[in-house]
C-alpha cells in the first residue's frame, strides 16, 4: 500500500512510520513539524526510496487536495493532533483548530480525492484517537467501544468532536472510515512533556519530580511499537465503520510507575541515595480524570491483536541513546528504546 500518514513526524506516527516502511509499505509522512514534532525521529527510514515527507499542516485544505493529487494513497493513517492536556487547558484554541478543523479538512480532501478515484472499495480513512474521549473511570471497569462519550478537558473534547466527524462522514457520505482509541502511549522517541520522560529528565538532572496529587490517578500504559503495529493491523484488516480499542493491559497508579522507574535509574545510573526522594508531589491537574482503563477483546478477538510487552519490560529495554535538536528547536531522543537511551543522556 502506499500510506499517507499525518503527524508521521511526531511520538505515534514516526513509529508507524518506521514499521510501515520496514513492512514495504510506501509512506507519505505529512507534518507541519510543530513544537513536538522532530524529523530525526524518522532517520532510520530518511534514506528508503518507500519514504517521503510533506511539510503540510491539515488546517491547508488547499495543501492536502495538492498533495492526494501527487501521491494517489491508498490509505490515510491520521494521527496529527495536538496532544497534551495541561497544554490544552492553557490554550485550547490550537487543539479546536487542529483536531476539529484539522480532522474536517482531511475529510473533506479525502472524500474528494476518492470521489476522483471512482470510490475504490480498497481506500481506506483510519482515525487515530484516544481513550481519554471516554472521560474517567472508577476503581472498577473498563471502556468498551460502546462506552458513551464523557471528555473532561478541552483536548478530549476536541478528539471526541474529531471522531464524531469521522464517523459522520462515514454515514453520511460513505467514506470507508476505520476508528482506534488508545491508552498512555510511551517508548522509543517521546517527547519530553509527557510524564514518563519528565520522570526520567529531572531525575537524572537532579529537578524534583513532579507528581500530580498523591499520584493515585491510574493509567493504561501501551509500549509505543506495539500500538504502531495493532494500528497497521486495523487498517489492513478491521472492518469498515469499525471502532477498536487499543490498551496495553498494563494499569499502573502514576506514583507507582514513577517509583518504579527510579528503582530502574538506581540501578542504571547509581548514585548516592535513591532518585525516589526526588519526587515531590504539586497541585492536581484541573479536572484530572482519575482512571483510564481499556477493555481490547474486540481487537483481540476479531483480529488476534495483544500487546507483546508489560509495561516494566518496555521500561526496562536496551538502548542506545542520544539526545538532540530538531529544526524547532525541541528536544528528541533518538534511539531504539528509550530506558537506557536516556538513562545515558546528559
Amino acid at each position: 500500500m502506499k500510506l499517507l500518514v499525518t503527524g508521521g513526524a511526531g511520538f505515534i506516527g514516526s513509529a508507524v512510520v518506521r514499521l510501515a516502511v520496514a513492512r514495504g509499505h510506501q509512506v507519505v509522512n505529512l507534518d507541519a513539524l510543530t513544537y513536538a514534532a522532530c524529523e530525526a525521529n524518522l532517520a532510520p527510514v530518511a534514506g528508503s526510496g518507500l519514504y517521503s515527507f510533506e511539510h503540510a499542516d491539515i488546517r491547508d485544505r488547499i495543501a492536502l487536495d495538492r498533495i492526494f493529487a501527487t501521491h494517489h494513497p491508498d490509505a490515510v493513517m491520521h494521527l496529527a493532533a495536538e496532544s497534551h492536556v495541561d497544554r490544552s487547558i492553557d490554550g485550547p484554541a490550537d487543539f479546536i483548530e487542529t483536531n476539529i478543523t484539522g480532522t474536517f479538512n482531511m475529510l473533506e480532501a479525502a472524500r474528494a480525492f476518492w470521489a476522483e478515484q471512482g470510490r475504490p472499495p480498497e481506500f481506506r480513512f483510519h482515525h487515530i484517537s484516544t481513550d481519554e474521549v471516554f472521560g474517567s473511570l472508577g476503581a472498577t471497569g473498563q471502556f468498551t467501544e460502546e462506552t458513551p462519550y464523557d471528555p473532561r478537558s478541552p483536548y478530549s473534547a476536541s478528539k471526541a468532536a474529531s471522531d464524531h466527524l469521522v464517523r459522520a462522514w462515514a454515514e453520511t457520505y460513505g467514506l470507508p472510515v476505520v476508528l482506534t482509541n488508545c491508552s498512555n502511549n510511551y517508548g522509543p522517541y517521546h517527547f519530553p512533556e509527557k510524564l514518563i520522560p519528565v520522570v526520567i529528565l529531572n531525575a537524572l538532572h537532579g529537578k524534583p519530580i513532579p507528581v500530580y496529587g498523591k499520584g493515585e490517578n491510574v493509567r493504561d500504559w501501551l509500549y509505543v511499537e506495539d500500538h504502531a503495529d495493532a494500528l497497521l493491523l486495523v487498517l489492513e484488516k478491521g472492518k469498515l465503520g469499525r471502532s477498536y480499542n487499543i490498551g496495553g493491559e498494563n494499569e499502573r497508579r502514576n506514583i507507582d510507575l514513577v517509583r518504579n522507574i527510579c528503582t530502574l535509574l538506581d540501578e542504571m545510573r547509581p548514585k548516592p541515595g535513591s532518585y525516589a526522594d526526588q519526587i515531590a508531589f504539586v497541585t492536581d491537574r484541573p479536572g484530572h480524570d482519575a482512571r483510564y482503563a481499556i477493555d481490547p477483546s474486540r481487537i483481540h478477538q476479531e483480529l488476534g491483536w495483544r500487546p507483546s510487552v508489560t509495561v516494566e519490560e518496555g521500561c526496562a529495554a536496551p538502548s542506545a541513546g542520544i539526545w538532540t535538536t530538531n529544526p524547532g528547536g525541541s528536544p528528541c531522543l533518538i534511539g531504539r528504546a528509550w530506558g537506557g537511551g536516556w538513562a545515558q543522556a546528559e
